[in-house]
């Protein structure tokens, strides 16, 4: 009974038009207490802000098609929303998430009720908060499990295993990101990476707490693995066991199999592990499971740390576990090679849709540039004693004080600006040294830009890194869509020759794209969602600086690709 009530309620919250769950489709509902707890890692204990006092948070489980229903509490001393990170929500943006894009934030005391409506996504997802520097702390999994009736692609595991890979800092994390708003310089890199909330046993205050995972010999498990952190690309293995991927991003890839595998911020990736070890009494029956950072440019800060979890066999004798052979911190060829496996299943059941006319050409860059520091606030902490920003097509993008999307279904003016460049506004040589840039090529300007897309219309965005204060790698996030990642290379694009060697047979079909070092990726999506969607980059400082923009989605004609109305107690600004 309760279910049809709340079915009911969906419907008069959202309108007619409201999308049903699928055929089969069940109701999850789950409650999230926003709190503080007190942890201690690495010898250092501190209140951070948990949900229901867990870290990482709870997992949630779910089968394709279904809806979840979060109850967000906030019980803690700041404001805060959460994003579902790689679900689509079809035409319900309002619950997406982003702080000030798609909605105001929780206040501290109030609550508000989230729908998260899944479409296509199964495998792997999570769960974050989406306000400052709040994730640090706030996230867990999602799991997607196929239809009732249906079954994975693969042979069904013995168990599965969420492995969230993630960092903490000894210091209050949004304490630092406040002085470095105030003082227009980084923010300080993190103490230790994480696995499951763990540094692993070769830190400090850190053996009794390192993460286990038991395991039988002869057995199958999957692996969940996620990227929870704000700041680091990471290479990730198994000692003596290789990792078969068959999933990123909840859509199912071709298998194969690798020693390790490598995941930027905000990516998913599921593998399988054959526990196929012999154990007896004279083996140690014991493997490392470790992530250690990638730094795709180590002339900046980085975190150069591995994070360690042991992989146990059942009655496995208490010996030094065996350590994977990872690749170095700056092996780009090891992150390359990677990436260049993935590809999309292609099966009768998951079939590949990848669009082959395109409507909207866009060439978006990608930098780290300086604002000038602000008058009276002396000389900021940036190169050059700059502060420093983030752009795209040279534009740093700014938060406003309301919301864009309660902006643009209430014909709200003066909030945004629909005219986000399909171009750079400039041409250079893109990836040359940086030493052979004028320094006017550092300076960017702020603004809030959107770019507005007809419903239907189909859309290629190339991003191009760039050598401005330092190329790197930049892992982009689309919020509302999966998108297929049909081509990469090094140097600058070239719009006629590039082109030609697209993969659009089998691309693997992602929500999180790493655009390489001084190189370039091209996606696709099909603008079939309407709503207002945050694009950025998922390096967290790079999208603070304002490595973002908004899609803006128009209604189409027909009544199930409308917008679903605004839903009563949303938050205020």
């Amino acid at each position: 009974m309760g279910v049809v009530i709340w079915l009911l309620g969906v419907v008069l919250t959202l309108g007619a038009a409201a999308v049903g769950p699928a055929e089969g489709a069940k109701n999850h509902h789950y409650d999230f207490f926003i709190k503080e707890s007190n942890y201690t890692r690495l010898c250092h204990e501190k209140a951070i802000l948990t949900v229901n006092g867990q870290f990482p948070g709870p997992t949630i489980f779910s089968r394709k098609g279904d809806v979840v229903v979060v109850n967000v509490y906030n019980q803690g001393n700041k404001n805060i929303t959460i994003h579902w990170h790689g679900v689509d929500q079809p035409r319900n943006p309002w619950y997406d998430g982003p702080e000030y894009i798609t909605q105001c934030p929780i206040q501290s005391g109030a609550n508000l009720t989230y729908t998260i409506v899944l479409s296509e996504e199964e495998g792997t997802l999570w769960w974050h908060a989406h306000s400052d520097y709040d994730r640090t702390t706030i996230h867990g999994a999602i799991v997607i499990h196929p239809k009732l009736g249906t079954t994975f692609p693969f042979k069904k595991p013995h168990k599965e295993i969420p492995v969230i890979l993630s960092e903490w800092w000894n210091a209050d994390v949004n304490s630092l990101l406040e002085e470095a708003r105030r003082t227009g310089g980084e923010v300080s890199i993190s103490d230790a990476n994480t696995i499951n909330g763990q540094p692993g046993d070769l830190f400090p205050c850190s053996a009794k707490g390192t993460f286990k995972a038991p395991v039988e010999s002869g057995k199958t498990y999957l692996l969940r693995i996620i990227n929870a952190g704000l700041a680091n690309d990471l290479f990730f293995g198994v000692a003596g066991h290789r990792l078969t991927v068959v999933g990123t991003d909840a859509r199912y890839t071709k298998p194969f199999t690798v020693d390790h595998i490598f995941i930027s911020p905000g990516q998913t990736v599921d593998a399988l592990l054959e526990a196929d070890r012999a154990t007896n009494a004279s083996s140690n029956g014991r493997y490392y499971m470790a992530a250690r950072t990638f730094a795709s440019n180590t002339d900046i800060g980085f975190n150069n740390s591995t994070a360690t979890a042991i992989l146990e066999y059942a009655d496995a004798r208490a010996g030094t576990p065996d350590f994977p052979n990872l690749p170095a911190i700056n092996d780009l060829n090891a992150s390359l090679e990677y990436t260049a496996l993935l590809r999309s299943l292609g099966s009768k059941d998951h079939p590949v849709d990848v669009p082959t006319h395109v409507d909207e050409h866009m060439l978006i860059t990608l930098a780290v540039n300086v604002v000038p520091c602000e008058t009276g606030n002396g000389t900021c902490e940036g190169p050059e004693r700059h502060r420093i920003a983030a752009s795209l097509n040279n534009i740093s993008f700014h938060l406003p004080s309301v919301d864009i999307l309660d902006a643009y279904y209430g014909v709200v003016r003066g909030v945004y600006e629909a005219d986000f460049p399909d171009k750079p506004p400039f041409a250079f040589n893109f990836t040359d040294d940086i030493s052979n840039l004028p320094t006017e090529r550092w300076f960017t300007k702020r603004g809030t830009k959107v770019k507005v897309l007809e419903y239907g219309a189909v859309v290629e965005v190339v991003f191009q890194d760039t050598a401005i204060l330092g190329a790197e790698n930049h892992p982009m996030h689309l919020h509302g869509f999966a998108f297929y990642v049909v081509g990469r290379g090094f140097g600058n694009f070239n719009e006629t020759t590039d082109p030609a060697a697209y993969n659009l047979i089998d691309p693997p079909f992602q929500n999180t794209v790493t655009v390489p070092k001084a190189g370039w990726a091209a996606i696709r999506f099909r603008a079939a969602n309407p709503g207002v969607w945050f694009m950025h980059c998922h390096f967290e400082r790079h999208s603070e600086w304002g490595m973002d923009t908004v899609f803006i989605v128009k209604d189409g004609k027909a009544l199930q690709s409308k917008m679903m109305r605004r839903p009563p107690g949303m938050p205020r600004c």
